[in-house]
């Protein structure tokens, strides 16, 4: 098996979401996974496919206080939380239908590629860990549906502080498994060399996968495709349909 680890790329919010999926939707091979990481042109939220619109921007409210310009705001195709992307390393993983990791339950899928994460951050210096399962009656913190103020299950936290540093969203279609990934600098450090980073995390993934790593270029897809779902991904109708 293959990990292609496609060029990085930065663009707004809907073409980010517009891509991910359009690359769950496309494969050149079944045997081929793909993994890229990948910025933002402007400051920007997330959100998860479920969310309703009016929760998001109650917290939005607060938490763009401070900018000049309303931050871009979009629908993701996975599920999860709001998500601030305005200080975070985002990246997206496809694995192709058929594969281990694809039939496994959310949770495990979840756990397996975190760990991969974690395990990268503790030979960086940061003592990373999954969270485990929440001891009963155990107080959390945060509001449920917002990202980085509250730790799930699995997520991947700072062992001594207990802030969460990474969290993730996932999709399964008939094409495959979308993993929409997202790591909070400031919970890993500020002094983490995050190059190295982007060349350990893939690598380890890999590894996980049992694939091999191979730097490639960004795939060819249908003529007016990604710039069609692009479009979807700006309308209200798709940021405001729950």
């Amino acid at each position: 098996m293959t990990l292609e680890i496609l060029p990085v790329r930065t663009a707004g919010a809907a073409e980010n979401m517009a891509s991910d999926f359009v690359l769950l939707r496309r494969y050149p091979r079944p045997a081929v996974a793909r993994f890229r990481h990948y910025g933002w042109r402007a400051p920007a939220f997330t959100f998860g496919y479920s969310q309703r619109v009016a929760f998001v921007r109650e917290q939005l409210a607060s938490a763009a206080a401070g900018e000049v310009r309303p931050p871009e705001l979009c629908r993701r195709p996975t599920g999860g939380g709001v998500v601030d992307h305005r200080d975070d390393w985002t990246y997206a993983l496809v694995i192709p239908r058929g594969h281990a990791l694809e039939e496994q339950r959310a949770s495990e899928s979840y756990w397996v590629v975190h760990e991969a994460l974690a395990t990268v951050l503790r030979a960086q210096g940061v003592p990373a860990v999954t969270k485990p399962a929440a001891d009963p009656g155990a107080e959390e913190d945060g509001p449920a549906g917002v990202c980085f103020q509250r730790a799930e299950v699995h997520d991947v936290v700072h062992a001594v502080t207990g802030a969460k540093i990474a969290g993730a969203a996932q999709k399964r279609s008939r094409d495959g498994l979308l993993f929409q990934g997202s790591v909070w600098r400031p919970a890993a450090g500020d002094s983490l060399p995050w190059e190295e980073f982007a060349d350990l995390f893939p690598t380890a993934l890999a590894t996980t996968l049992g694939a091999e790593a191979t730097p490639t270029p960004w795939p060819d897809f249908p003529e007016g495709e990604l710039e069609a779902l692009t479009e979807q991904y700006s309308n209200p109708e798709w940021n405001e349909f729950r």
